[in-house]
């Protein structure tokens, strides 16, 4: 029997998307800072063959989490970066650790990949203990630099506006 502080991690299935979509409105349900529009995110990036990693969690064969990752654009021309998020996990299994095994094994798969980086918007102090700080070089338009961090796993220190994947605009 799978505890709730050691899910069985594993790649999104075809037969996730539903459960996951769930999982997806009910975090964001009573979140702030939200236009409630994670959902319809992780779907126009299914759809545009944008999610470059796609974990879920399970526990005790409910799924009770998910996590995204597609590619960001660096408008200076720098390859090999990514977007962390949207990362979901049902409320009544959020701090249990859930949500920062799915984070921990996202990156992972990213590094195993070859990237050279992930970028997110997220609260700082739940995202600085995964290594993401605010990077001076990189910026989003209309997000405040404390918000939106990095994660580098090179030398290079990329100095760029970044673009999430259009499906980040998706409202429907």
């Amino acid at each position: 029997m799978t505890t709730p502080a050691d899910p069985t991690l594993r790649p999104e299935a075809p037969d996730d998307a539903e459960a996951i979509e769930a999982v997806t409105v009910a975090a964001f349900g009573e979140a702030p800072h939200t236009s409630h529009t994670e959902q319809h995110i992780v779907r126009a990036l299914r759809a545009a063959g944008a999610l470059s990693v796609s974990l879920v969690a399970e526990c005790d064969g409910e799924l009770v989490g998910h996590v995204a990752a597609s590619p960001v654009t660096l408008l200076d021309g720098t390859p090999g970066w990514f977007g962390l998020g949207p990362v979901s996990v049902l409320p009544a299994w959020q701090g249990r650790g859930i949500g920062s095994a799915l984070v921990r094994a996202c990156l992972g798969r990213l590094r195993e990949r070859g990237a050279r980086g992930c970028v997110l918007v997220g609260e700082p102090g739940y995202y600085q203990r995964f290594g993401f700080r605010s990077l001076p070089g990189l910026i989003l338009p209309g997000v405040p630099p404390e918000y939106f961090m990095a994660l580098c796993w090179t030398n290079e220190r990329p100095r760029a506006r970044v673009a999430f994947h259009p499906a980040f605009e998706a409202t429907v």
